[in-house]
């Protein structure tokens, strides 16, 4: 583990922070978004940890959530889409198989959306190795919303290898959730989560391959 990519980390981090006075930290609690959580607690060991709920996560995941938050004592708030599971599949079925995007964007998006508003710094673990469609990830970014609202958006890691994820995490003895050991590498939604093929990027298995974003962070457009 390159202890200048780890201090590279710490630095972007601290710089961001400089100019916030309500941070938020979007995780999946997959390995890269755990090293930044660690990263970033031992600046703000407050800082507001936002989980998206959707009701589709692997029970794996959503076990690993709760310990760390407990053994971290993290100031976790889980976002949950306006209708329940339930509700949704009998008003529209199953849209994760049929509709994906209208699923993500139910479920991920607009809860995203509606509680970022409340933070002035948005935090994330995206990396330029991660898929095609994140090749050209800057640490710093302002984004715009499609609601005339611009954030902030900080990515530490954004240059950092998978490897060098796994490194640290191995350093600093932190466990990782047990999906990994299974062969996933990229863990989202358990109906739309399989694991890639060999050979291809990490987020390859997710949504079958019909598309590499949930629209997360497709929904905003790059100001700077």
């Amino acid at each position: 583990m390159s202890q200048k990519s780890v201090q590279s980390a710490r630095d972007i981090i601290a710089k961001a922070l400089e100019s916030s006075t309500n941070p938020c930290f979007t995780c999946s609690f997959q390995a890269e978004d755990v090293a930044i959580l660690d990263l970033l607690r031992r600046q703000r060991p407050d800082v507001t940890v936002l989980f998206l709920e959707t009701g589709y996560h692997f029970a794996a995941l959503i076990a690993y959530r709760d310990r760390l938050a407990s053994e971290w004592n993290l100031n976790l708030v889980n976002m949950e889409a306006l209708q329940p599971v339930a509700v949704q599949e009998d008003e529209f079925g199953k849209l994760y198989e049929i509709d994906p995007n209208r699923c993500c964007s139910l479920r991920k998006v607009e809860p995203l959306m509606r509680s970022i508003a409340n933070y002035d710094l948005w935090i994330t673990g995206l990396r330029r190795e991660q898929s095609p469609t994140r090749a050209n990830l800057q640490p710093f970014d302002t984004h715009r919303f499609p609601d005339g609202r611009t954030l902030a958006k900080v990515s530490p890691l954004y240059d950092w290898t998978t490897a060098e994820v796994f490194a640290y995490l191995v350093a600093n003895e932190i466990p990782v959730v047990s999906l990994y050991s299974e062969g996933y590498t990229s863990i989202g939604c358990e109906p739309c989560t399989a694991k890639p093929a060999a050979g291809e990027h990490a987020r390859s298995g997710r949504w079958g391959g019909s598309k590499l974003e949930c629209g997360l962070h497709t929904v905003s457009v790059k100001e700077s």
